[in-house]
């Protein structure tokens, strides 16, 4: 049985609402991954997140470098897959994955096979200028719990 959560957020404090909300129940070693078109709010996300984990200054999309670390309260990794040209592309992701970070990947699509089992996926489709609905799958029962604990926020 798969467990998700969809929740349709009106304004961009929602999603930062959210993102706080999320980052308050991270672990180290949690991955997160956000798949969504261009400008539907990916990097807006993962900007609200690393400010919740108190990662200073400027967060961006790593389009270019692939992936930034950061640290906050835990390691921070955010990664962009958008650029990768073959998915079997030897990444070193397993050592982020392993790290005790938290890891948000921005186009997971393009490594699917690389992605953990154990994972959290975010599709943001956006709605409208201001609006986006979010659909949150747990892949494991670590994210299961955490899909539980968000519906009760």
């Amino acid at each position: 049985m798969t467990v998700s959560l969809t929740i349709d957020v009106q304004q961009l404090t929602e999603t930062k609402e959210l993102a706080k909300d999320l980052a308050e129940k991270l672990q180290p070693g949690d991955v997160i991954t956000l798949e969504g078109d261009l400008g539907a709010g990916k990097t807006t996300f993962t900007k609200a997140l690393a400010e919740a984990f108190g990662v200073p200054g400027n967060v961006n999309s790593p389009t270019f470098t692939i992936m930034k670390e950061y640290m906050g309260r835990l390691a921070f990794y955010h990664m962009d897959a958008y650029r990768i040209e073959a998915e079997d592309e030897d990444l070193g992701l397993d050592e982020y994955f392993d790290s005790g970070g938290v890891v948000v990947i921005e186009w997971p699509s393009m490594i699917a096979s690389q992605l953990p089992d154990a994972r959290l996926d975010i599709l943001i489709t956006y709605t409208g200028p201001d609006t986006r609905t979010m659909t949150i799958t747990a892949h494991g029962k670590r994210y299961e719990a955490l899909i539980k604990e968000i519906k009760k926020a």
